[in-house]
């Protein structure tokens, strides 16, 4: 039975100039969850074909909100019901990468996936939403997101909003293309359709919510494919960023804009004290958005380069009216000046420096395909490997003429240089998407620990779907300590023996323990898997049919790994 949330979405489309009330998403508390993708349909237009959608238990659109405790033994239960392939990543969760969601974690059409994880992470506001290669726009667009909410004691020993949907309001903000049948266009450069909670929010209708008249918090997500938002209210009306993608900032800080990314999270409380019976807006000044941000003026395309005139473009426009009524009692009226401790990493102690180019078949390209350091997304191809507990400093160069949001899975990370400055207060907490216009160049600093896998990697990728699904994507593993010394002569000869080497037909290996079921991985040296066997049983490979040269052999077996170099001649 589907809740009033999915059926207020079909119901008021019917009806131009229709006001819908901010419907707020049930939760789910932890630590047992149980999540069902589904097919549905919503009669978001009021003529026409009913749009097909994608969402999970009970709504039409979108999902429940689930509540996680930091410390908290999380068992979850995702069921696919939508007759297709499908992931689902905790975007912004820091667990093991069997668990993570991303494409190598497929849960076929009718099966159920059955992640395990102990919540590692600070309050905060993250998200969950479909992770399969090539078809992640596909699914998410047409409504398969959440909201996660992290909860820990640092955080709720402050005196902060945190009633959910009384004073503190999840937001997913979307700008979606429809095509003549009013389906969900992944490819969506000319994006014109709001929505916000799965409701549409301009071109006639609008969404409203009554906020209380007291200090009210907004957790915003950028959930579109694409378009950037530069949020404000009207008249310039000030408000506090007091979190961003990975909790809360040290301090809250006074602005009148966020610029929110695809992928990106902000926490801000705006002040509505004494306001009671007055009305403003939360808008987009996408007018102050530079070229070359989607979102932003629309760029001169080149000949036969499909549309990008977006009419939203450029443009400052309302997203949500907000009605100030009476407010509540116990109502928060301030907040404290010191929010969080965190400490960035040194960057002078780092291990490695990384270099990300974002790049294009030439500069002329604006529609993609975009790669990383020229190189266009391999499943087979592990990109980088990274020592577990090694502290990197990441730099991310653009080259394109259009702006990428970049989204690290596994970590959280510290930006620490834009251009050559200091970054901007809203970006100086913990993130996990950082937004790269054209010609910028970002450095940020990070930990890789905890979590170690040689099988299964962890992805970064750019947060615009299309860019996305299209190949702008890389992937690494962070394996344990035996590991350092990987493609070098260094390795473990006491634990595994490979021979003959060099050879040209068979590889045997030896261990030094009695093992069953082994998954096994051959790497080349330019990170390439050309070979992988789960569940052998055999200690024989016939590598006859690699090209001569220098490889990487890894095992694993119960959680343990192994690893030799060989030659094949």
């Amino acid at each position: 039975m589907k809740t009033i949330f999915s059926i207020c979405l079909g119901l008021l489309c019917f009806y131009t100039d229709a006001q819908t009330l901010l419907q707020v998403p049930d939760t789910l508390i932890g630590p047992n969850i149980s999540l069902t993708m589904h097919k549905d349909s919503v009669q978001f237009f009021p003529t026409g074909s009913k749009t097909y959608t994608y969402a999970y238990n009970q709504y039409a659109y979108l999902g429940p909100t689930l509540i996680f405790e930091q410390g908290q033994n999380m068992n979850i239960t995702v069921t696919n019901d939508i007759n297709d392939t499908t992931t689902v990543h905790w975007h912004g969760i820091h667990l093991p990468s069997k668990w993570d969601g991303g494409p190598h974690t497929e849960i076929m059409a009718g099966e159920t996936w059955n992640p395990q994880f102990t919540v590692m992470d600070k309050a905060a506001t993250y998200w969950y939403h479909p992770h399969l290669h090539m078809k992640t726009a596909l699914q998410a667009i047409k409504g398969a997101a959440g909201f996660i909410i992290v909860r820990d004691p640092n955080e709720a020993a402050l005196s902060l909003p945190r009633k959910y949907g009384v004073d503190d309001y999840p937001l997913v903000i979307q700008c979606q293309q429809y095509d003549a049948n009013n389906q969900a266009m992944p490819l969506g450069m000319q994006d014109s359709t709001i929505m916000v909670n799965g409701a549409r929010a301009n071109n006639g209708y609008s969404v409203y919510g009554n906020f209380p008249a007291q200090m009210v918090r907004m957790r915003i997500l950028n959930a579109s494919g694409e378009r950037a938002f530069n949020f404000g209210f009207t008249g310039n009306f000030p408000f506090k960023q007091i979190a961003s993608d990975g909790g809360l900032l040290n301090q809250p800080f006074d602005t009148t804009r966020v610029r929110l990314a695809p992928g990106e999270r902000a926490e801000i409380v705006v002040n509505l004290t004494g306001m009671q019976g007055q009305t403003i807006h939360l808008m987009s000044y996408a007018s102050e958005l530079p070229m070359g941000v989607q979102g932003g003026p629309t760029m001169p395309m080149p000949p036969g380069s499909p549309p990008m005139d977006s009419p939203l473009n450029g443009i400052d426009y309302n997203i949500m009216q907000i009605n100030v009524v009476a407010p509540t009692i116990d109502a928060v009226t301030s907040i404290p000046n010191v929010l969080e401790n965190n400490v960035q990493f040194d960057p002078s102690t780092a291990d490695v420096t990384r270099t990300i180019r974002f790049t294009a078949d030439s500069i002329m390209v604006m529609d993609g395909p975009f790669y990383f350091n020229d190189s266009s997304f391999n499943m087979e191809r592990i990109d980088l490997v990274i020592p577990i507990n090694h502290t990197e400093v990441w730099k991310l160069v653009n080259e394109t003429m259009v702006g990428h949001p970049f989204h690290i899975h596994d970590v959280q990370f510290y930006l620490f240089d834009r251009n050559g400055s200091l970054p901007h207060e809203g970006e100086r907490g913990r993130k996990d998407v950082v937004f790269v216009p054209t010609g910028d160049s970002v450095l940020f600093i990070t930990k890789f620990e905890d979590f170690a896998d040689s099988i299964i990697p962890y992805m970064y990728h750019c947060h615009i779907l299309m860019h996305e699904d299209d190949g702008m994507m890389g992937q690494f593993i962070v394996v344990p300590p035996e590991y350092v010394g990987l493609n070098t002569n260094m390795v473990l000869a006491s634990s595994i023996k490979v021979f003959p080497n060099p050879t040209s037909d068979f590889l045997t290996f030896t261990l030094n323990e009695n093992l069953n079921l082994l998954d096994i991985r051959i790497i080349d040296n330019n990170g390439q898997v050309v070979f992988k066997k789960d569940d052998c049983t055999l200690n024989k490979i016939d590598i006859s049919f690699l090209e001569n040269g220098n490889y990487h052999l890894l095992i694993r077996s119960n959680e343990k790994y192994f690893n030799a170099n060989f030659i094949k001649k």
